[in-house]
């Protein structure tokens, strides 16, 4: 198929370049294609960095999907598993990600990288789903309004993760690994029922008197 020719193409010479093709036409001459091939599938080199970043994605939800112990996960195993596998797709493809990441970062931080627009938009359905799963089964506490924002702060957290994983130079990325425990642990103590919650469960208790 000449759209996988063409990003296959496009990504083994990132790799051997450390940068994008000058032009379209460069690469499309490699590939012995006429130029207008390329815009039937991409409009720009930044489309392919997003869709190879959304592949990522889709690649690590599909495999960890297919773990015999997915369906009996709850919502916090199932978001450590995807970034566990997240990660072992990104050690293999470290060059690409972070070559990518560093072409598209903003200067203020918190930002999303552009490159990664796409992978956003479906981990942020990936993580709605799993919260909501987590409120059906009381992992997640139910709170109105505040709820909606929690995919927003999941992805403040994978960016986090990313960051430390561009900075890891640990042995197999161990203090990545880590991370990724401590961080999910905090939200999922931060979104579960806790101390706030039997405070306010008291306030309604009494306000019913």
């Amino acid at each position: 198929m000449e759209k996988e020719r063409i990003k296959q193409a496009y990504l083994d010479y990132v790799l051997r370049k450390g940068s994008p093709p000058a032009s379209v036409y460069q690469l499309t001459q490699k590939l012995g294609l006429p130029e207008q091939e390329f815009y039937r599938f991409y409009a720009n080199f930044d489309a392919i960095d997003r869709e190879l970043w959304a592949d990522f994605g889709r690649q690590a939800l599909a495999t960890a999907e297919k773990e015999p112990v997915w369906a009996q996960y709850g919502s916090r195993e199932k978001l450590l598993s995807f970034y566990y596998t997240l990660l072992e797709i990104l050690k293999r493809n470290r060059s690409y990600a972070l070559q990518s990441l560093r072409r598209s970062l903003h200067r203020m931080p918190g930002l999303t990288p552009r490159v990664l627009d796409d992978f956003w938009q479906e981990f942020e359905a990936f993580v709605t789903e799993i919260l909501r799963e987590g409120r059906r089964t009381e992992e997640v506490a139910a709170r109105p309004i505040i709820q909606d924002q929690y995919p927003r702060a999941f992805w403040q957290q994978m960016l986090f993760v990313l960051g430390f994983f561009a900075k890891d130079d640990t042995v197999d990325f161990a203090r990545t690994d880590a991370a990724v425990e401590k961080a999910v642990t905090l939200s999922f103590d931060l979104v579960g029922r806790n101390t706030l919650d039997s405070a306010l469960d008291f306030v309604r208790f009494l306000v019913r008197r």
